[in-house]
Order: structure tokens, then sequence, then C-alpha cells
């Protein structure tokens, strides 16, 4: 048997007293934990009738968090920013790699909601 490290990714939804998983994965590594949370940050980012940027790796059907219907323009744009900046993704893959977890989040002001994505290391199986 050999140890398998695997990573765990999920996003939740908040109105400050209660919250709710939209969805999660378990995968291989850090870089599909965090692969998959910037697919959902742009699903969710474009649920609003634009095209699904496609990602170069399909981890498997149904796995996509539930939508989200943001009542502003200020969670996309956030949501877009983090899934495509460069500082942010760098800032995610380290704190993965440190064995802490990734963690950021959204609000919706409009509507008291917040989104938060995170990533982090579990604990290793054997196979």
């Amino acid at each position: 048997m050999r140890r398998v490290t695997e990573y765990a990714a999920e996003v939740t939804v908040s109105d400050g007293q209660r919250f709710a998983s939209l969805g999660g994965v378990v995968v291989r590594n850090r870089r599909l934990a965090l692969l998959w949370l910037r697919r959902q940050a742009l699903r969710l980012a474009n649920s609003h009738g634009l095209p699904v940027t496609p990602e170069p790796v399909r981890l498997s059907a149904g796995e996509d968090v539930r939508p989200v219907h943001f009542h502003g323009s200020d969670a996309p744009e956030e949501l877009r920013h983090w899934a495509t900046h460069g500082p942010h993704q760098d800032h995610a893959i380290r704190a993965l790699e440190a064995g802490f977890p990734a963690l950021f989040t959204v609000s919706d002001p409009a509507v008291g909601l917040s989104l938060t994505f995170a990533g982090w290391h579990s604990h290793p199986t054997d196979r």
C-alpha cells in the first residue's frame, strides 16, 4: 500500500447566520484543487449569460457547484479578478504547499450573502 495525498476544495455560501455547501471535490494534488476553485469562481462570475471559459483539465461531470444569483456586479468582478490575477493564484498555491488552507471570500452586500472558496490538504489515504 502507498500513502496517497489528497486535497479537498469546497465553495460555501453564508448569510451571516447559516451556511451551506454549494459543492466540493477531492482531488489528487493541490494544483487540481486550485484549478477547480478557479473554474468555479469563473463559472459563478459568468453565470449571468456570459460563456464559461473552457478549462484544459476537466475533472468529471457533475462536480460543478450550484449557481448563485448575484444582485450587484462587485462580487462577480472580484471572483474574476481572484481567478485570473497571477499574484492571487500564487498566494493560494503557496498556502497549499505550506499546508495551510487557501481561502477567498467574496460578498454580495445587496443581499447579505458571502461566498467562500476554500482548498486544503486532506488526510492521506492508503491505496
